[in-house]
């Protein structure tokens, strides 16, 4: 690989969403590298084939002051990388505030070190069920689902979201709140208009915005938004673009339509893999409803005792746990281990008192439970696949993913085949540690039907 092979390079503001932007560019023929730091001259090296890479970072979970030390160096990285286009990639329900996951504070610093002419703003994404009309984010119940489809500040889950709240769905007034840049927008009808309408459009936008909000509704709308942003990267000053996969979606359309790329529609069949380890450290109603089905077709349950992590009086080895986790695996039994099953887990609400009661304020509380339960589930898992004959594992949650895939000892993965949208099944590289090879997928809250887990066995 020459840096002028990279069509794409992205830094992911969770896991879980880092390999959605993976399967999206894998399913267009693009081979793709996730790495869970930035990756070294020599780590991009041992993936030569790569025409895209990612980093799965974790500032979905960060306050500014550590997004600002930790994006800064990453970006600088990705600038030097050679790809056409740079993407922050952000979930696609737009999850921030001005105190935690700043979107804002991203589109700040990729401002300073990339210098784009404009930042692309591209958050809808049909087959995920995202949708944005008039500047104003609408999403399904659930991803890979048959789930009702809501304004964002009505949607049954993210508007109860226990750290970013949606109560705004017009994503420009979002972001005036984490930003003093001005977005402007290209709508709708604007979308369906000439291609050389639209163009001259959105010039005469950037003339006087910083950013550009693109609306889509369907998929055909993507490689037009594609068409309009790809001319902006070259791999001597790559375009800027923030969002969610969407962005993928549009590249690779405009890029497949122009035969720059070519889809993939031949994948392995993974079969079945059982027993399957699930670790969960998502509050989600739809993964809640997840475990009531898996539960209710024969998987097993182990509950952390989450107030004990939170008050530091938990065994630190987890040898109940771990012991009667292998036990069940032995015996040919699925499991779930998981921290709370929702925001009304008794579990959820004791841990969140103890940590209040010590001073910690809900932002405090949010960084430190990500970290502290991701390490949790995290070691467990580690334990159990030192001592027990497991294959596949799932991770579910955003916000702890990232720290599970760390503690695991995790370095990179990369893709098996897609099986459910938005999370693909992946493969792990992870020299030294009893999770090298393994076949995992990561999750996130809002990924799936009920039978998501009892699909993966």
């Amino acid at each position: 690989m020459t840096p002028n092979d990279l069509l794409l390079a992205f830094y992911g503001d969770d896991f879980t969403g880092s390999t959605d932007a993976m399967e999206i560019l894998e399913r267009a023929g693009i081979r793709t590298a996730l790495f869970i730091e930035p990756p070294t001259s020599e780590e991009l090296s041992r993936f030569p084939y790569i025409r895209a890479f990612g980093i799965a970072g974790m500032t979905r979970a960060m306050t500014p002051r550590q997004m600002e030390d930790t994006l800064r160096p990453a970006f600088e990285i990705l600038k030097h990388a050679g790809a056409r286009h740079i993407h922050y990639k952000v979930c696609s329900t737009f999850d921030s505030s001005p105190d935690i996951g700043s979107i804002g504070k991203a589109i700040d610093i990729g401002a300073e070190v990339f210098e784009p002419k404009f930042i692309s703003l591209v958050v809808a994404a049909p087959s995920l069920g995202r949708y944005c009309t008039f500047g104003n984010l609408f999403a399904r119940m659930g991803i890979g689902s048959n789930g009702h489809i809501h304004r964002l500040d009505r949607h049954p889950s993210m508007s109860n979201h226990p750290t970013t709240p949606a109560d705004e769905s017009d994503l420009r007034l979002h972001l005036s709140k984490q930003t003093t840049k001005s977005c402007g927008l290209i709508d709708i009808l604007q979308i369906e208009m000439p291609p050389e309408e639209t163009s001259a459009l959105l010039e005469k936008i950037i003339e006087e915005k910083q950013i550009v909000l693109f609306d889509g509704l369907y998929a055909h709308q993507m490689s037009r938004i594609g068409a309009l942003i790809d001319r902006y990267g070259n791999h001597g000053s790559p375009h800027f673009s923030v969002g969610s996969s969407g962005v993928e979606m549009a590249l690779t359309g405009f890029w497949n339509a122009k035969g720059i790329t070519q889809n993939r529609t031949q994948w392995p069949q993974p079969g079945e893999s059982s027993p399957l380890l699930v670790v969960s450290g998502s509050c989600s109603p739809v993964t809640a409803r997840q475990i009531d089905y898996a539960l209710a077709h024969g998987f097993e349950e182990i509950a952390l005792d989450t107030p004990a992590i939170a008050a530091g009086t938990h065994d630190p080895a987890y040898v109940n746990e771990i012991g009667k986790a292998v036990r069940f695996i032995e015996s040919g039994k699925n499991v779930i281990i998981h921290t709370a099953r929702s925001t009304q887990d008794p579990r959820f609400i004791r841990s969140n008192n103890i940590l209040k009661n010590n001073g910690l304020t809900p932002i405090q509380i949010q960084t430190h439970t990500s970290t502290l339960y991701g390490q949790a589930l995290g070691a467990v898992a580690r334990n159990i696949l030192e001592n027990a004959p497991v294959k596949r594992l799932i991770i579910a949650g955003g916000d702890t993913s990232g720290v599970v895939a760390r503690t695991l000892g995790i370095k990179a993965v990369e893709m098996i085949a897609p099986l459910s949208p938005g999370a693909p099944l992946c493969r792990t590289f992870a020299p030294d540690s009893p999770a090298n090879g393994l076949e995992v997928n990561f999750k996130g809250g809002q990924v799936g039907g009920e039978d998501y887990f009892t699909a993966f066995c």
